[in-house]
C-alpha cells in the first residue's frame, strides 16, 4: 500500500494515468477536405483602348541612314514648333495679340487641336517615305509631295529638302524673317505643313484659304473661321510666336512684307499652279488631282502638297 503512493504521484506529475490516458489526451483532429474545381478561373481579358497607336516617327524603309536623321530632325522641330505654339495659345488663349494677327476673334480651341495632333498624335496611320515612288522628285524644285490617291497615308520627302531645309536652331538667323521667306525655309516649318495634308492629322479640314503672310493676315480679320484651318496660317503663328518667345525672346524675326516682293510665291504660298502632267510613260506620274496641287516660288523652287 505504501509503495502505491509515490507511484500515483509519480503518474499525476507526468500528467498522464490509467484511467485518464484516453479521454483527456485526445485531441481533436482538424479535418481537411480538398475540393477539386471544375475549371481553372479564366483571366479576365485586359482592355488597352490604345492598342495599336504609335509616338515613333513612321519613317519608311526607303530612307538611308542619312535621311532617317536629317528627316527625324525635322520631325522633331515640326513636333517642337506645334508644341508651343499649343503652349502659347493655351497661355493667352485668343486674348494673344500675336493670335490675333493670325487668326482674328476666333475660339482658340480648334488652332490647340491643330497643334496637339502633330506634337503628340498618334503617328501610326501615316508613312513618310523618301524613294522617288512616282518619279514626281525628279521635277525641277519638287521638294516633296503628298502621294494622294496612289496612298493617301503617304508623303514623299524629295532630295531637295535634305539640302536647302535648315534647323530650328538657326531660326532668326540666315537673313529669314517669317513675313518675307519662304515657309519651307526650315525643314520643321515646311513637315508641318506636310503633316496636315496627312488624312490622319488634317482629316480633310486643314486646307489652303490664303497663301502668302500678307493674305493670311487679311484672312484673319475677313474670315476667322477659315483661318484657324488654313494650313499657311498655322504655320505663320508657329513661326512667328516661337521666333518671339523662344529664339529672340521679346523681338523675334517678323521683319515686313515690302513693296515688291512677291509675298505669295516668295513664302511657299500657293499660286495655284498644276502640276506637270506625264505624257509618256517614262515620264514622272502625277499623283491624283488633290496630291497634284503644286505652286512654284520666286526663288523657282517647287512646293507640292
Amino acid at each position: 500500500m505504501k509503495g502505491t503512493i509515490p507511484t500515483v504521484l509519480l503518474a499525476l506529475l507526468s500528467g498522464s494515468s490509467p484511467s485518464s490516458a484516453g479521454p483527456v489526451q485526445r485531441r481533436q483532429e482538424t479535418v481537411t477536405q480538398t475540393v477539386t474545381a471544375s475549371g481553372a478561373p479564366s483571366t479576365p481579358t485586359q482592355w488597352t483602348w490604345n492598342a495599336g497607336g504609335s509616338q515613333a516617327w513612321p519613317i519608311h524603309e526607303s530612307c538611308n541612314a542619312t535621311e532617317r536623321a536629317l528627316l527625324k530632325k525635322g520631325l522633331e522641330d515640326a513636333a517642337a514648333l506645334a508644341a508651343h505654339a499649343r503652349d502659347h495659345v493655351l497661355r493667352f488663349g485668343n486674348g494673344s495679340a500675336m493670335y490675333q494677327k493670325y487668326f482674328g476673334a476666333a475660339a482658340s480651341a480648334e488652332v490647340v487641336g491643330w497643334y496637339d495632333k502633330i506634337a503628340n498624335g498618334d503617328r501610326s496611320r501615316f508613312k513618310i517615305r523618301c524613294d522617288d515612288v512616282d518619279g514626281n522628285c525628279a521635277l525641277p524644285g519638287w521638294g516633296g509631295h503628298w502621294r494622294g490617291e496612289n496612298a493617301t497615308d503617304e508623303t514623299v520627302i524629295c532630295p531637295l529638302s535634305y539640302t536647302t531645309r535648315k534647323p530650328l536652331e538657326g531660326l532668326c538667323g540666315y537673313g529669314y524673317t517669317v513675313a518675307r521667306s519662304p515657309l519651307s525655309f526650315y525643314f520643321g516649318a515646311d513637315l508641318v505643313h506636310r503633316l496636315l495634308h496627312m488624312p490622319s492629322v488634317g482629316e480633310g479640314a486643314a486646307e489652303h484659304f490664303a497663301d502668302s503672310y500678307a493674305e493670311c493676315l487679311e484672312l484673319a480679320r475677313a474670315a476667322p473661321a477659315e483661318a484657324v484651318r488654313n494650313s499657311h496660317s498655322l504655320q505663320y503663328f508657329a513661326l512667328d510666336v516661337y521666333a518671339f518667345d523662344v529664339a529672340v525672346p521679346g523681338e523675334g524675326c517678323t521683319g515686313k512684307a515690302g513693296k515688291g516682293e512677291e509675298e505669295g510665291k516668295k513664302e511657299d504660298g500657293h499660286g495655284g499652279h498644276p502640276a506637270p502632267t506625264a505624257t509618256t510613260s517614262g515620264a514622272p506620274s502625277t499623283t491624283s488631282s488633290a496630291a497634284a496641287e503644286c505652286h512654284t516660288h520666286a526663288d523657282g523652287e517647287v512646293h507640292c502638297a
